[in-house]
């Protein structure tokens, strides 16, 4: 077990320190410079200079992407900071440094929205944002002239532009209140609103790291040795997929039932590739089960593998402890009747049909047909969460 856990550890420095890698041409601010100007796109269909918000005497320029757990942890305080503000002479403006190019799929574990600027606009409006929310990541030339190491990364100004705080937040990569112990960007707002200097003008930030579009090489490096991981397909009767509907683990469980045969099945595998791939690193599983005649397992599994419907992430790791090699089956049972059974009583027996399975054994979504890809991830996060839990 030891030798596993270090293993773990440095695979993951050696991840952080490729994807940790910062564009040389990225500058970096320091307390008492200038605001960088720029123009950019928001989601409200406007496009922004600096000069748009020089009326206030405080301005917090605050860069967030729509991915990280960090980001949707503090989102709601931020939306509270504003509020709170409200009538006083501050202003924020909020701007989204990330690419998509920049993100292999499994970074987008704790988000149903990408870092695109049509997610932009879905983020901003789902959470009822009423201050400005641009999108740097097209040049994401504002995001170097800033510096921005990571999301969030919050810088402060004073009437005069001159930068007076630069980093966090505040102190907690939880979304409960509760374990925030320190309040650096809300203290040095009210500092300079109250005419004092701010004690605390520089703290780390942290987050996830900005998504460069440099990073590009090694998402496609990604995607390479996904693709050239191999499928595999097991024999199960209804007793087996009894046993794995009842859960009992750590993980969400999403079952879906198809068939190389069943057009709208063949149609929406694409969307399970994209779930697969998504949560391969979080506490989810997606378990298929064909319909197909048993002598046809070749088929299935030549169609999985070309779906890349197979195991990468913590996935791998997981089927070791259950003692499983598979997420992907097969049914041998002639009769449907015991699949019902075992799976859901309440379905009918029409495919593709898809249920999610808490880590209690309890059905938390159903769905007759195709899904809808956006529903699937919305339902998926409020079972893993979108934020970090203590």
């Amino acid at each position: 077990m030891k030798i596993l856990a270090s293993t773990v550890i440095l695979l993951t420095v050696s991840f952080s320190s490729i994807y940790g890698i910062t564009p040389k041409d990225v500058k970096k601010l320091n307390i008492g410079d200038s605001a960088p100007d720029f123009n950019l796109p928001a989601t409200d269909g406007k496009n922004y200079t600096l000069s748009d918000f020089s009326k206030p005497d405080v301005l917090m320029i605050y860069f967030t992407g729509t991915h990280c757990p960090v980001s949707h942890a503090q989102e709601l305080r931020l939306q509270k900071l504003v509020k709170d503000l409200k009538g006083q002479s501050f202003g924020v403006v909020a701007i989204n440094p990330n690419h998509n190019d920049g993100c292999c799929p499994d970074e987008f574990s704790y988000s149903k929205y990408t870092e695109s600027f049509e997610d932009s606009v879905r983020y901003a409006k789902d959470l009822g944002w009423n201050f400005p929310f641009l999108y740097d990541g097209e040049k994401q030339i504002t995001a170097r002239a800033y510096g921005v190491t990571n999301t969030p990364h919050v810088f402060i100004f004073d009437k005069e532009r001159k930068l007076q705080y630069v980093g966090r937040f505040d102190d907690s990569r939880f979304r409960d209140d509760s374990t925030v112990k320190k309040t650096d960007a809300e203290n040095a707002i009210k500092s300079l609103l109250a005419g004092q200097p701010v004690l605390v003008a520089s703290t780390s930030p942290f987050g996830c790291s900005t998504k460069w579009r440099e990073k590009k090489q090694y998402v496609i490096a990604d995607d390479i040795a996904w693709k050239g991981r191999k499928a595999i397909v097991e024999k199960i009767d209804s007793a087996g997929i009894k046993k794995l509907r009842a859960n009992g683990t750590h993980k969400l469980r999403m079952f879906n039932v198809w068939s190389t045969d069943c057009i709208p099945c063949v149609q929406e595998m694409p969307e399970f590739t994209k779930i697969v791939r998504r949560y391969s690193r979080r506490n989810f599983d997606l378990i298929t089960i064909s319909l197909d005649n048993p002598n046809r397992i070749e088929n299935v599994k030549n169609f999985l593998g070309k779906h890349q419907i197979v195991a990468g992430g913590n996935i791998t790791q997981s089927l070791k402890r259950e003692g499983r090699t598979t997420n992907n089956y097969l049914l041998t049972d002639p009769s449907i009747d015991n699949l019902i059974a075992s799976l859901d009583s309440k379905w009918d027996g029409s495919t593709p049909y898809t249920i999610i399975v808490n880590t209690a054994g309890e059905i938390v979504y159903r769905k007759s047909g195709k899904v809808d890809p956006l529903v699937l991830k919305t339902e998926i996060l409020k079972e893993i969460k979108e934020y970090f839990v203590p």
